[in-house]
């Protein structure tokens, strides 16, 4: 009786709400939805017909939205109490009696349906990028009953739909979307056209996320041969494309690859866009990071200083890509030692991302886990071995059990245990990482080192002492040859070998490498860093093994120095 009484423009849209899910129903939907430009090869205008007559209802005389028409219209409907509305959220809801008695009395609903479906595709086309006023948490259910229905919609709309899964954390389904479109363009494009491109490059990303990082760069590498010859070195796409194969070398261990694609992106948007362009800055940020993993950490800090501010100028402290920045930016301190800079600046990054994204989405644990390094790093251990059982557990939930991330989130668990004398549960965990790491990304993928030396300090802790030597020299001799006799893991491991051989008293090779990591440390990290401050520690101790105790003296009394400094640089 009370739909009976609504205009005909508020039963049509309640009608249609319907069709959604019947909790955070946005007017930015709608909006976003009516500023859809048509392009030449997505959708007509005719093939749009019943979506454009559903959002004309809330244009004015000259084709643009009407706020005020879509409320008046909204509140005709909350009259006869069939919608209601949040003033906190800003969002309405239908209640689900009468969303399910909108869809039972509907003669043609696959049509309803397929309207509002291809209205949730313009609207994520339109949406801006880092737009917070419709974030994934309220838009995902809207577009998943939408995709659940398993209505054919336009391959343009259903790319779109697979870059905002992607978004939302929904890395599985996002590759299983995109795949169709992805056949479905070669076959009616061709595989040279860049809508056909478009959607491999976007594949290609989504399974990187998926940790399939050898099928995605096979992929970048298709999209670059083809655009290079279509378009040519210096286009944006071509950029794009090279940025993406520069990331996905970084994550295959291939830094001195991705270094030189970094250099070659950032250097051709600086010409071409300028400094601050956005996305100059995300190059920058990349080839930062890529300067991490090779251990320039100086190079690195400044970019992302540089990188950080500049992004605040332009976006605002809230901004996706202020808090990325933040946490490339902690991390960096941390390698260099600043370990409480970086903790204030990842809680934050929590924070702020629980806040937008909610608690389980990929970036929201990637930060807590972050955040939990840092605690290890400062000695809080308790505080990081709960983090990291949440982002073990959570991790598992949505990735499953051999996904890098998942295996990177036990990984430091394990070593939080390590630090707390629960030393048999991180061996366990450890076995287990290593075991994956090898099936997934072979015997010299720096990850599979990292869980080998990890071991072997776990079997170190146990008194396993033959053990960890024996997998220490593997690792060694495999950074030497990947890395180089510098970068800051090899020297880690020589340190970590170095320590076994004290254990098993052959201190005169213990002593020969602790000078190495020592000289190597003061060149590389300076005489404050706290891994040099450690290699000083070590050899003195092994100093007075040997029964050299002059020597041994002479090195704690310039520790102490030295740790006088490091404080005053840090207080």
């Amino acid at each position: 009786m009370s739909f009976d009484q609504l205009s005909p423009p508020a039963a049509i849209l309640l009608q249609h709400c319907s069709f959604l899910h019947y909790n955070g129903i946005s007017e930015e939907i709608f909006r976003y939805a009516s500023e859809y430009q048509f392009y030449s090869n997505g959708p007509s205008k005719e093939e749009l017909q019943e979506p454009l007559e559903l959002l004309s209802h809330f244009l004015s005389p000259t084709g643009e939205w009407d706020s005020l028409q879509f409320t008046i219209i909204m509140n005709e409907v909350q009259a006869y109490s069939l919608i209601s509305f949040d003033e906190m959220t800003r969002l309405f809801s239908v209640h689900p009696l009468v969303h399910a008695w909108g869809r039972a009395t509907l003669f043609n609903t696959t049509r309803h349906m397929h309207t509002m479906g291809t209205i949730l595709g313009m609207t994520i086309w339109k949406r801006p990028e880092g737009d917070n006023v419709l974030p994934s948490l309220v838009l995902y259910p809207h577009v998943e009953l939408s995709v659940q229905s398993g209505l054919y919609l336009a391959p343009s709309f259903r790319h779109h739909y697979g870059m905002f899964y992607r978004e939302a954390g929904k890395y599985k389904e996002s590759a299983s979307i995109l795949e169709a479109v992805l056949e479905e363009r070669k076959q009616l494009l061709g595989d040279e056209h860049p809508e056909t491109l478009s959607t491999m490059t976007v594949l290609a990303y989504t399974i990187t996320c998926l940790g399939e990082y050898q099928r995605a760069k096979e992929l970048e590498i298709t999209v670059l041969e083809q655009q290079k010859q279509i378009l040519d070195d210096s286009h944006p796409d071509t950029l794009v494309t090279m940025l993406h194969l520069a990331n996905t070398c970084y994550k295959l261990g291939d830094y001195q690859q991705a270094k030189n694609l970094g250099i070659a992106v950032q250097e051709k948007r600086k010409q071409i866009l300028g400094d601050n362009h956005p996305h100059t800055l995300l190059a920058m940020a990349n080839l930062a990071s890529t300067y991490s993993a090779l251990g320039e950490y100086k190079l690195a800090k400044n970019l992302k200083i540089t990188v950080l501010e500049k992004r605040k100028q332009i976006l605002g402290d809230n901004h996706p890509e202020i808090l990325l920045a933040m946490a490339n930016l902690a991390c960096t301190y941390s390698a260099l030692g600043g370990y409480q800079e970086a903790k204030d600046l990842e809680i934050t990054v929590l924070q702020k991302r629980k806040q937008i994204l909610g608690d389980n989405h990929p970036h929201t644990l990637h930060a807590m886990g972050n955040l939990a390094t840092t605690y290890s790093a400062l000695g809080e251990y308790q505080e990081a071995k709960e983090l990291e059982i949440t982002v073990l557990e959570k991790r598992k939930q949505i990735l499953g059990d051999n996904h890098p991330d998942t295996l990177y989130a036990m990984a430091n668990l394990a070593c939080t245990y390590s630090a707390l004398g629960e030393y048999q549960e991180a061996k366990d965990l450890e076995i287990t990482v290593l075991e994956k790491r090898k099936q997934i990304l072979g015997d010299n993928h720096p990850e599979t080192l990292r869980a080998m030396a990890n071991l072997a300090c776990t079997y170190k802790d146990l008194g396993e002492y033959q053990e960890a030597k024996d997998l220490e020299i593997t690792v060694l001799e495999k950074r030497k040859q990947i890395l180089g006799d510098n970068h800051p893991d090899t020297l880690l491991s020589m340190s970590n070998l170095a320590v076994t051989y004290w254990y098993l008293k052959e201190y005169q090779k213990a002593e020969k490498l602790h000078v190495i990591v020592l000289e190597k440390r003061n060149q590389v990290l300076g005489d404050t860093h706290p891994d040099t401050l450690h290699s000083v520690r070590e050899l003195a101790s092994t100093y007075s093994s040997l029964g050299e105790h002059q020597k041994a003296q002479e090195l704690r009394d310039s520790l102490r120095e030295l740790e006088i400094v490091a404080n005053q640089q840090t207080s």
